[in-house]
């Protein structure tokens, strides 16, 4: 039997400096017979030129900005392939990952398999982090039916999955608007229902921290609005298979609503003491690392590596001196949140160092906040 085409759709906006390597990762699979499709979404960069250079080696697609749902869009319906990879630009494939991935698609239920991405600075250099840290799930088509849909689910972002053409015809194309980002969350959402997920345990690719882009996070209002566009897309599907699902039983879409409207509730909290556009340090244990507690207000993780959550310190030291480290004159307050106040009682030399030289502005069941421009008041 002749091998399936598979397709690697790489979807640029303004990465220009990153793109090549993208695009060379894609080029130079171990896996044969491979088509590379480059969905260009309106850059302003020169990304076009750099597209052009490589020929008829890809096919590439120029088309206005419309995000990340319409590049899917775009490069899915010029695709061929039976196995298709949607590569973010600022990312890298190893040689072996469609290889790979192809090996575990011989069953006719597989919808997705995804593996984990190694963590690389702007420069390529390793970071010494996976993405995700946790291990992947491989599950089978009736266990993930029975499970429906948890949005804590394990999962990789967009670089780290490859799709069944069989299954992204039934959900392609996604609605644009609401999926301008992240559109890799709709496929992930949805694909409970259409397939089972295998695994490779060993990562397949490099997912390129800069700038902010493994930083930058919508806010918990914003994640709140996208679970209810994922809610509506998966009644309808349920819907189509015929599971009628009641609009407000205790189902399952309840428990995610409930927790994103409480973490929107502690951001009010938080929002009347930081003023917008102010960075801050965050200590959560990377607990509420999916999003952001404030709309206009970047967190800064505690610890922190380029900008990642870098684990809890070893001791008091070292979480003195990287909190000096992050201490600067544009950061005025550290938010502790509930899943690390443990963290003042077990480091307590860090607490007292803390409480001896700043004021606790905030303190209750959700958030202990230090103001960093107020000195601790003597009478305490």
């Amino acid at each position: 039997m002749s091998k399936p085409l598979a397709s690697i759709i790489i979807n640029n906006y303004n990465y220009r400096d990153f793109l090549s390597q993208a695009i060379e990762s894609a080029l130079n699979q171990s896996y044969q017979p491979l088509e590379v499709i480059v969905v260009d979404d309106g850059s302003t960069d020169g990304s076009e030129q750099i597209i052009a250079s490589y020929g008829k080696a890809i096919l590439s697609i120029l088309k206005e900005n419309g995000g990340q749902g319409s590049a899917f869009n775009a490069g899915f319906a010029a695709s061929q392939g039976e196995i298709i990879c949607f590569l973010d630009a600022d990312d890298i494939l190893l040689p072996s990952a469609i290889e790979r991935a192809t090996e575990l698609f011989y069953e006719p239920d597989v919808a997705k398999v995804h593996w984990p991405l190694q963590v690389i600075d702007r420069d390529g250099k390793m970071l010494q982090k996976l993405i995700p840290e946790k291990p992947l799930p491989e599950e089978g088509f009736r266990e993930l039916n029975l499970k429906l849909f948890v949005e804590d689910t394990v999962s990789c972002p967009t670089s780290g999955n490859a799709w069944s053409r069989r299954y992204l015809e039934k959900v392609l194309p996604l609605p644009e608007v609401p999926y301008r980002f992240y559109a890799d969350s709709y496929l992930i959402c949805l694909v409970p229902l259409f397939g089972s997920i295998k695994r490779i345990t060993d990562y397949q690719g490099l997912y390129r921290i800069h700038g902010n882009n493994g930083t930058k996070k919508h806010s918990f209002r914003w994640q709140l609005d996208q679970h209810g566009h994922h809610v509506t897309a998966l009644r309808e599907y349920l819907q189509q298979q015929g599971i009628q699902v009641e609009e407000h039983s205790d189902s399952w879409e309840d428990a995610e609503r409930t927790y994103l409207q409480h973490l929107v509730d502690v951001g009010h909290q938080l929002q009347s003491l930081v003023p917008p556009g102010q960075a801050y340090i965050l200590v959560d244990m990377d607990e509420w690392g999916s999003g952001q507690l404030l709309e206009h207000c970047q967190s800064i993780p505690f610890l922190e590596r380029n900008g990642l959550y870098w684990g809890a310190p070893s001791n008091d030291a070292i979480a003195i001196q990287e909190f000096e480290r992050l201490h600067t004159a544009e950061i005025n307050f550290i938010v502790f949140g509930y899943p690390a106040f443990w963290w003042l009682e077990y480091y307590t030399e860090f607490n007292h160092y803390l409480r001896s030289r700043f004021r606790c502005v905030l303190d209750n069941e959700n958030l202990i906040v230090f103001e960093l421009q107020l000195a601790a008041d003597p009478n305490l």
